[in-house]
């Protein structure tokens, strides 16, 4: 009897999914094998991520309960459903949040003589450096405001950090409002007391130390720091949209102002006043999340900067530079010659650049074709771009405007390239572009020839340093002749047929499915039939019923999963071959890499999409295949240390907790990032490790930093 794949138990909710990823985040806040400074840093991304969760995540299901929608996903919870589900878990979340924070890190930092201090405490030139400050640089620039009919309650800002007063005066009572600047720094480092620690306080203590200053002719009778988040989804009408930037400019404003989610405020804030607040906002008790200590914990991660504790920190890493030729002919000739693989972070992303900026400089060089999704406040890449056009080069540029969060950033880069000559488009109707590709055209000696650079990240030198990414240099005509025909599509809207790269929204899915289906028909027929499929989310229902049907026919199936999964691993008699790892270490997994055992002939294919819905039809990606068997060999035994890592892995299980992967008896824990590092520094790369079902190529001892 046939198995019906869609019964909503054999899914994860995606929004407790996310949950758990933060979940995992925080574990290495309170792992004590990591340098205290750096779990500090954990805490704050937790924050961070938990920003964006009810920004974007809880917005849209408050959304889809309003409109009088029903389920959202594969699990069939309805809105009321989730919204209780993310209530509880959230709210034991950010309970454990602030446990992490008093009870293991605050007293770990003051064993190494770091603290952070309300001004009450201080004494002497660090009680008059806080008065100076405050009279100085804070007081002047505050806008004290007391509620009443001629002063209504201001619009406060999204994720804006304020802090609401109890007042009184001749008998009355009142409510005043101060908003803590943003332009200021949030943590203040305090002159040296000459006892060797690191003394500091926060940004909005100082605020609330001299609010009866502030709040002059009143008593102030009770107050409380508190922070709304909003949603912030941009609603942009494409299809009535003259000008694409101006508009989404437009929105970013809206954004700004959108409905409110959550209200985070103290612990100790007086009752009156979290009703006060509450009926302002209009929110109800669900929504309310207390802190006991900072509100916006994120801005922790400043303590980072401010301690100068190179011991208490990772180890640095500086990235290994690629010898490529500084020639531009030889340069060239060296891409035709063999492709080359560049991994992020442990390989310098200067590479990426070099291949730009040569480009620019090369007067071969005709026209240059990029894809900009992230590109960060301060793009050397951009920057090269405007240098290329200025030069006479024809040279366009898709920039994703709708990048979430970045679209500020994007929006002026668009300008600044339009000024200086380049043609800017934005990519098709109603869809991201969120592929990585960049491309030059050169009149070689012999002929006009293309080169690419395909990734799994963007072209953001920043992030190239934090998150682990993949990018292959190539000159092979099949593949630059594909990647010119994807700019076409993204620039004329054209029909384009694609036989060497997947491509959403087009021919992702199906290609992704027939290699699925494909591993069934090996396993059926007795050949070698495996996946291993690494990403940062797996929410597709399509992709899960596929590989739940692999797993059936006796296809191994390995799933390297950073963040978000809905599918359930461990289902007897529907996902017992399905094994889903998630490693959470010092570099955040970016890339993405997918292998097919394919019989005992391998296919490794990397690029920037996930298998998650948006990816596969909402977006422009593209997935191309690796082929030189060197590069092949290397992608091989980055999979082989991400299954055998014991560091920092945890294994979903079937009610969709994770645990910890212990190491075998008496084997040491093998930390899959550290091991990229070590053998970028020449150092042991770990232990031989077992070849992947199917796997018939040469894995030898491919070199990081190799042309290969």
């Amino acid at each position: 009897m046939a198995v019906d794949l869609s019964r909503p138990e054999y899914y994860i909710n995606r929004e407790l999914s996310w949950l758990d990823f933060n979940r995992r985040v925080m574990e290495e806040a309170r792992d004590e094998r990591n340098p205290l400074l750096e779990r500090v840093r954990f805490l704050g991304i937790v924050a961070d991520i938990l920003d964006e969760f009810f920004e974007v995540r809880v917005a849209g299901i408050l959304q889809v309960q309003e409109s009088g929608g029903t389920s959202t996903g594969p699990d069939r919870l309805t809105p009321e459903e989730q919204l209780a589900a993310i209530s509880r878990t959230t709210h034991e979340l950010v309970a454990a949040q602030y446990r992490c924070w008093n009870e293991e890190l605050l007293p770990a930092l003051a064993a190494e003589k770091i603290h952070l201090h309300d001004p009450s405490e201080l004494r002497g030139e660090q009680l008059a450096f806080v008065r100076r400050y405050w009279r100085d640089e804070l007081e002047p620039i505050l806008t004290p405001i007391v509620i009443d009919p001629a002063h209504p309650f201001p619009r406060v800002l999204n994720k804006a950090l304020c802090i609401g007063v109890l007042l009184e005066q001749d008998g009355g009572t009142a409510v005043g409002v101060v908003t803590v600047p943003r332009v200021l720094p949030r943590i203040l480092a305090l002159p040296d007391a000459g006892d060797g620690a690191v003394h500091m306080v926060t940004l909005a203590a100082i605020v609330a130390h001299y609010l009866t200053e502030l709040f002059e002719g009143y008593r102030v009778t009770g107050y409380g720091s508190f922070r709304v988040t909003r949603n912030s989804e941009l609603y942009v009408n494409e299809e009535e949209a003259d000008n694409l930037l101006e508009e989404i400019a437009e929105s970013l404003e809206q954004r700004r102002k959108g409905d409110v989610v959550r209200l985070e405020i103290d612990e100790q804030a007086p009752t009156r006043l979290v009703r006060f607040l509450m009926t302002q906002f209009e929110v109800d008790q669900d929504r309310v999340y207390t802190a006991d200590g900072p509100v916006n914990l994120n801005r922790i991660t400043t303590i980072y900067g401010l301690v100068n504790r190179p011991g208490l920190k990772d180890r640095p890493f500086t990235p290994l530079e690629v010898n490529l030729p500084a020639d531009p002919d030889r340069f060239f000739e060296s891409l035709r010659a063999r492709d080359v693989l560049l991994h992020h972070p442990y390989e310098s992303f200067n590479t990426v650049i070099d291949f730009i900026r040569m480009a620019v400089r090369d007067p071969r060089v005709l026209a240059i074709k990029q894809t900009l999704y992230r590109t960060g406040e301060d793009s050397e890449v951009v920057q090269a771009l405007m240098e290329a056009a200025d030069q006479g080069k024809e040279v366009a540029v898709l920039v994703e405007l709708k990048a979430r969060f970045d679209e500020a950033f994007n929006i002026e880069w668009a300008r600044k390239l339009e000024e200086g000559g380049v043609h800017v488009v934005y990519g098709l109707l109603g869809m991201k572009t969120h592929c990585k590709l960049s491309m030059v055209v050169r009149r070689d000696r012999d002929q006009l020839r293309r080169y690419a650079h395909l990734g799994t990240g963007n072209y953001n030198h920043v992030t190239a340093r934090l998150y682990t990414d993949l990018g292959l240099l190539t000159a092979r005509e099949d593949m630059t002749r594909e990647v010119a025909e994807v700019f076409n599509l993204l620039t004329a809207r054209s029909e384009e047929t694609f036989r060497k790269l997947l491509v959403a929204p087009t021919t992702m899915m199906s290609g992704f499915l027939r290699r699925i289906d494909r591993e069934i028909e090996h396993a059926r027929a007795g050949r070698p039939a495996a996946i291993v499929a690494k990403m940062n989310g797996l929410t597709d229902a399509k992709v899960i019923r596929a590989l739940y049907r692999a797993s059936m026919a006796g296809v191994e199936i390995d799933l390297v999963v950073r963040g978000i999964c809905c599918l359930r691993p461990g289902l007897l008699g529907i996902s017992e071959r399905i094994r889903v790892h998630s490693i959470i270490g010092r570099f955040l997994e970016h890339s993405r890499v997918f292998y097919f055992a394919n019989g005992g002939d391998p296919e490794i294919w990397t690029g920037s999409a996930d298998w998650m819905n948006r990816n596969l039809r909402n977006r422009v990606e593209v997935v191309f295949p690796v082929e030189e068997e060197g590069i092949k060999a290397r992608l091989h035994h980055y999979l082989q240390l991400c299954l055998a890592d014991r560091s920092k892995s945890r294994v979903c299980l079937s009610d969709g907790s994770y645990v910890r992967l212990e190491p075998q008896s008496g084997e040491p824990a093998l930390c899959m990032q550290e091991a990229l590092m070590a053998i970028a520094r020449g150092e042991d790369g770990g232990p031989e490790l077992p070849p992947l079902t199917g796997w018939n190529g040469a894995v030898g001892s491919a070199v990081v930093g190799s042309a290969a």
